[in-house]
């Protein structure tokens, strides 16, 4: 078959996997038409705000894209074709079933931050961890999507990187202390709609000009140029687009703005599925343009990731267009990295129990949470994207066994999350084993501690006896 088949098919899969899988984790879940949301006893005019369908979906997919199915993509097409293999399987039995069933909990808790969720379901201690972690991570994903986004912005403007963070920063700040529906809820859409607009324009453009589509179909051969192994690099650097901690953190915001429960699927599976487009698109891209991965990963080693997005849209699109695309996914971090900072100030809020209904009670949390964000700006770009990788699939793992203690408690069909759960457990453990961020052992001997990390998790997982606690019932 011809690289364009397996691209169409790969598009087919996606889409088929939102109607079809979608509907049956929907199921597995059991989403209740007639329960009332938190939105009709906690509205606030602040955070729990009513929001449209529409909004709620473009704002969703908005806030867990970022950098990441753009960045991540270009960099995994580094392996080879694999890299599609893992954006739809991963996306469609992973990625979206951890976003659908985080968000629903979600709903059901009330509209529960992302530890209350974890703490509800793995107990108090893995909560109190979590807090920490989360905060720390959110604060970790501020600051990468900030320095990403200005780093495109001087290439195109000439205004320099410095002058560039502190507007970023600044409508940051602002973006975080203001009730949801004044900016998020009004301007985010419109955003979303300009990136899947300008990530259509690019693919299809690569078509139309006579680009050879996916001209390596071997998909089980490595080509990363510098020797580095598939396994388990390919799975942390393609988080977004595939499966990614950090949604867990994004879905109780749109949680509590939800009128249905009924929408659950529409409005947290679907966003994920077209999170796994863009990065199809974008493998794609990375794939096709490129006589080579030598080519590419030149490309990469001379301006990161970003130069080649710029390389590409401006060649694909002209100079007009180019712009626009560039602008397109600049849009992506920033709007990622407002809401990152938004989730930790309602972490810290919900954790310390800080009423948040006043203008003042808010900036008075969020100013730390922003200097702290600040400070890592200091620190070099790759080294903060290779820990906010490993640390974004961490969370993508304790959410799915939280999603997995949360299932078998009402004795539905857990495998739906155990399954990623064992995968991702096996991933990241041998990721941290292996990488230099981590100990450095050989990759067999990585390999075989995360694959018995995941053995014994499921042992005890198995073992326990599920039962629903009178607190719970109501959930």
């Amino acid at each position: 078959m011809s690289g364009m088949v397996y691209f169409f098919l790969s598009l087919g899969l996606l889409l088929g996997g939102y109607f079809i899988y979608g509907m049956i984790v929907e199921k597995v879940f059991g989403i209740d038409r007639s329960r009332p949301t938190p939105l009709a006893s906690r509205c606030d005019g602040v955070d729990f705000v009513p929001l449209s369908r529409s909004k709620i979906f473009l704002v969703q997919l908005l806030n867990i894209a970022g950098l990441g199915p753009v960045l991540g993509p270009i960099l995994g097409a580094l392996y080879g074709p694999s890299a599609l293999l893992w954006v739809v399987f991963g996306c469609i039995f992973g990625g979206a079933v951890h976003d659908f069933c985080a968000g629903m909990m979600s709903l059901r808790y009330g509209g529960a931050s992302y530890p209350e969720i974890i703490g509800r379901n793995l107990g108090l201690r893995v909560r109190r961890f979590m807090e920490v972690f989360t905060i720390g991570f959110m604060i970790m994903v501020g600051a990468v999507f900030a320095l990403g986004p200005a780093k495109l912005l001087e290439s195109i403007s000439g205004v320099g990187f410095v002058w560039w963070c502190v507007v970023i920063f600044a409508y940051y700040l602002v973006a975080t202390i203001m009730p949801i529906d004044k900016i998020i809820g009004r301007v985010y859409p419109v955003f979303s709609v300009l990136l899947l607009i300008m990530a259509f324009g690019l693919i299809g453009a690569l078509f139309i000009q006579g680009y050879d589509i996916l001209p390596n179909t071997a998909f089980f051969v490595n080509t990363e140029p510098s020797g580095l192994p598939i396994w388990p690099l390919l799975f942390i650097t393609i988080a977004c687009g595939a499966i990614s901690g950090f949604h867990a953190t994004q879905s109780p915001m749109m949680a509590r703005c939800m009128a249905s429960e009924k929408d659950g699927r529409l409005l947290f599976y679907g966003p994920m599925i077209a999170e796994g487009v863009l990065g199809l698109i974008w493998v794609t891209l990375g794939l096709s343009f490129y006589q080579s991965p030598e080519a590419l990963a030149a490309v990469i080693k001379a301006g990161s990731p970003t130069l080649v997005v710029k390389e590409i849209s401006v060649a694909l699109l002209g100079p007009v267009g180019g712009v626009l695309a560039l602008l397109g996914v600049v849009v992506l971090p920033i709007s990622t990295g407002d809401t990152a900072f938004r989730s930790a100030r309602l972490l810290v809020a919900d954790t310390f129990s800080i009423s948040q209904h006043t203008t003042n009670s808010r900036v008075l949390v969020a100013l730390p949470i922003f200097l702290a964000g600040i400070a890592l700006t200091f620190v070099d770009f790759s080294v903060i994207w290779r820990y906010f990788g490993w640390a974004n699939q961490t969370m993508s793992c304790v959410t799915l066994w939280s999603i997995s203690v949360y299932l078998a408690r009402r004795g539905r069909q857990h495998w739906i999350s155990t399954i990623p759960a064992l995968f991702m457990t096996a991933v990241c453990t041998s990721y941290l084993c292996y990488a230099k961020i981590g100990f450095g052992l050989p990759l067999p001997l990585a390999t075989g501690m995360g694959i018995a990390l995941s053995l014994g998790l499921l042992w005890i997982f198995l073992k326990r006896r599920w039962t629903l606690p009178e607190s719970e019932k109501s959930c």
